[in-house]
């Protein structure tokens, strides 16, 4: 529903201008209210989450680092260095741990897998290794988020690169010597399909770059500025290898607030079509609480 009321039935032929807008657009151009996608049949992956001691993160990140610049489009991974809460719902190893999460999916045949993630393995002892054939249905198992609400505070960045001077840099503010107190900071691949243009285009913004850093602290309000300010530190101390575009669905409530940053997210070109299709779908700017795109 568009912001003149009217009901729509948005597609690549009926509306082009508004699905390109509504794919990366946010909630700026009107209420979804259903839509309909595509998938391809996938019942059983080889995959799962691999978590070491922290003391061994300079171990396990540099090897990640090397290993996932040779893997096919099938494997996908993350790591992430976390300080986890002491929570009974976490395996008992894990309660209060600080720990270095390596998670990993793969579609081809689990032989195959299993000699894949064989480097990660042996970078150092792990506390857990959950690595197996699994059920599609058990995906939760990779990230083992957790399954309810809590107050956090994130940030992220985008990565044009991933050298062995960002792993230390990484090292230096989130590892055992540090006093981070950050719950996580995770490395994700991109790349593969996510940086092929659609067959449909879209307003996404962040193709062709092979990485996302998203950190995040937990606390009450009175934690809010000191949280947020560990969290700038560690993306500040990633800018020489970060870009200005970023995936907006990352983006916390306290970035890209103003017109100037939006731009930069989305690209300059890209923003200024944004902006032009909400001047002709929501010239009053009713859709606005959120990374707000302008009218024109």
């Amino acid at each position: 529903m568009t912001a003149d009321g009217e009901l729509r039935h948005v597609t690549s032929d009926s509306d082009p201008e508004l699905y390109w807008c509504l794919l990366g657009g946010k909630g700026n151009f009107g209420l979804v209210t259903a839509l309909e996608f595509d998938l391809f049949p996938v019942t059983h992956f080889y995959g799962g989450g691999i978590y070491f001691p922290g003391e061994r993160l300079a171990e396990v990140l540099h090897t990640w680092r090397t290993w996932q610049s040779d893997m096919p489009e099938e494997m996908s991974s993350s790591v992430a260095v976390q300080r986890l809460p002491p929570l009974p719902e976490l395996p008992e190893p894990l309660r209060g741990a600080f720990v270095v999460h390596v998670r990993f999916a793969y579609l081809g045949p689990s032989v195959e897998g299993e000699r894949l993630i064989a480097p990660v393995r042996a970078a150092a002892p792990a506390i857990i290794d959950t690595v197996d054939e699994m059920p599609y249905t058990a995906m939760g198992a990779l990230h083992m988020d957790p399954p309810t609400p809590m107050p956090y505070y994130d940030r992220t960045t985008l990565l044009r690169a991933f050298p062995a001077e960002a792993a230390d840099k990484l090292i230096e503010l989130l590892g055992p010597g540090s006093d981070s107190p950050l719950v996580s900071a995770e490395i994700r691949m991109l790349g593969g399909a996510l940086d092929r243009e659609p067959e449909v285009p879209n307003a996404v913004s962040s193709r062709g770059l092979p990485f996302v850093l998203f950190g995040f602290g937990v606390g009450a309000p009175d934690r809010a500025e000191f949280l947020s300010a560990r969290l700038e530190e560690v993306m500040n101390a990633m800018e020489p290898w970060a870009d200005r575009r970023r995936m907006v669905n990352f983006l916390s409530t306290e970035e890209a607030t103003d017109s100037e940053r939006l731009s930069e997210v989305y690209g300059v070109e890209r923003y200024r079509r944004l902006t032009a299709a909400k001047k002709a779908y929501d010239p009053t700017n009713m859709f606005r609480v959120n990374h707000n795109i302008p009218p024109a």
